[in-house]
């Protein structure tokens, strides 16, 4: 396995006049270990980034998903997982599962930092405006 290999940016859509979302599948297993600043998962940071990028990424948290969703400090440059999504959103994703039985993550290098985390994807989509019962969330956890 060659491990130096970046994950596949699979998409990256436009989200807003200063946002995108990169979904990312594959790689040799860059991943965050720990939260970032900004990032979307912490609850404090809910209305940080524009609705339409929860609509957008909603495709990572359904089950069997080979959409990842990206560490938005990474960017598409140099893409990573997002530690929010692999403490909160990731168990069912099946990019990640695959990235575990190969080797290529270690959730248990994961770690929370103190800040409160949304308990799940759906949670934190609709603290930043994304309605209940819109379509995106149908099947999302």
């Amino acid at each position: 396995m060659n491990r130096s290999k970046p994950p596949k940016v699979l998409e990256v859509r436009p989200a807003g006049e200063d946002h995108q979302v990169v979904s990312l599948s594959g790689g040799a297993g860059r991943y965050r270990r720990s939260p970032c600043p900004g990032c979307p998962w912490v609850v404090a940071n809910a209305g940080t980034f524009p609705t339409e990028a929860f609509r957008h990424s909603a495709r990572t948290a359904v089950d069997m998903s080979q959409h990842v969703f990206a560490c938005h400090e990474s960017g598409a440059a140099r893409p990573a997982s997002c530690a929010g999504f692999l403490l909160r959103g990731a168990e069912h994703n099946l990019s990640v599962r695959l990235a575990q039985l190969q080797d290529r993550l270690d959730l248990s290098d994961v770690r929370e930092d103190g800040r409160a985390l949304f308990d799940s994807y759906r949670d934190m989509a609709v603290a930043n405006g994304v309605g209940e019962d819109e379509e995106c969330l149908r099947q999302c956890r």
